[in-house]
């Protein structure tokens, strides 16, 4: 983690917490753009969700195999993480080029983690769409990223683009993309 001030976390939670290594471990893989390194840190029966995806499985695989493989210029930092045995806090930071627009993002996200079993089997990010909106779609985010419209159309544009993206895959390359639950 970098030296960012920490976050407030919740009083049954530690910095210390062996979850916490899992956590970072995840983060760690993602800023490498190691798929198979995130799989391993999912439980097989994983759910991710945010502001435009609600995924399970090894749908969840193939939305990071598709961000990692198609991630340029993605720098992701773990700003913080707590956890205990049953859940986990981290607040993390992703700057990247969009790549519909070629514009610059800086996207700050607070995640939230449920374990089972050592691994996390839900994940969910939680970041300001709008502000998102306004950096990676310009004069439309700004102005109308706060409305049901665009947020619907966005999501509905990521989804389609993730099942091009599963669509496209060599059957090689689709097992590149499945959860990695006990290895």
């Amino acid at each position: 983690m970098n030296s960012s001030p920490q976050h407030p976390i919740p009083a049954d939670m530690s910095r210390e917490h062996p979850n916490v290594t899992l956590i970072q471990t995840f983060y760690t893989c993602f800023n490498q753009r190691d798929h198979k390194g995130m799989m391993r840190c999912y439980h097989p029966e994983i759910h991710f969700s945010d502001a435009l995806f609600d995924l399970n499985g090894d749908a969840v695989a193939a939305m990071w195999y598709m961000f990692c493989r198609n991630a340029m210029d993605l720098q992701v930092i773990l700003t913080d993480a707590a956890a205990n045995e049953h859940a986990g806090i981290a607040h993390w930071e992703a700057t990247y080029h969009f790549s519909e627009t070629g514009r610059q993002v800086h996207n700050i996200v607070a995640a939230q983690f449920d374990f089972k079993a050592g691994k996390i089997i839900r994940h969910h990010d939680d970041w300001d769409f709008w502000q998102w909106s306004d950096m990676a779609l310009g004069a439309t985010g700004r102005f109308l990223g706060w409305t049901p419209v665009v947020k619907n159309a966005t999501r509905k544009k990521a989804g389609k683009k993730l099942a091009d993206f599963i669509e496209s895959l060599s059957a090689q390359e689709t097992a590149e993309y499945r959860i990695l639950g006990g290895e």
